[in-house]
């Protein structure tokens, strides 16, 4: 498994590099402004049930979450707060992201953000051998075992998504 080079690395591969997991780097072309999900997984020629997007919501001050979702599905609110064993939890505000994790919307990796918030990853992970989630860089993927990514973000496994 390749290792960034100097120039590319981002927070999310400086811990992996630190903590010696294996990971590989997918990066693809970005100036068409087909950022979603689903073209990413069309870009990088790896299947969507692979790739997972990060989402990030709140059920109040203080009280952020982290989920882990297939590309080709959508955040079910209402599971994602019994998994945090909350009442209810939204996703925050685009604007706040930055502040929040320290990456960006589209960029925004599980790995690395500026403090450890809970992690939930879809359950339709634990079947991978695999799977694929931002670099903390529009433009990069990290392919890397669930195990892994449950380990170095302390997250767990849970039913959170639903179909679109």
């Amino acid at each position: 498994m390749a290792k960034a080079n100097k120039t590319t690395k981002t927070n999310a591969i400086r811990l992996l590099d630190q903590q010696s997991v294996p990971y590989s780097l997918h990066e693809y072309n970005v100036v068409d402004g087909q950022i979603d999900g689903v073209s990413v997984a069309n870009k990088i020629g790896q299947p969507v049930e692979m790739v997972f997007k990060t989402l990030v919501a709140s059920a109040g001050p203080g009280k952020v979450y982290v989920f882990l979702i297939p590309v080709d599905k959508e955040l079910d609110l209402k599971a994602a707060a019994k998994s945090a064993g909350e009442k209810k939890v939204e996703l925050i505000p685009v604007k706040d992201l930055l502040g929040l994790t320290g990456y960006i919307r589209g960029g925004c990796s599980p790995l690395g953000m500026k403090k450890l918030f809970p992690t939930f990853i879809d359950q339709s992970a634990k079947n991978l051998d695999e799977m694929i989630v931002s670099a903390g860089k529009i433009g990069m993927q990290i392919q890397l075992k669930p195990t892994d990514l449950i380990a170095n973000t302390k997250g767990e496994f849970a039913l959170i998504s639903r179909s679109l």
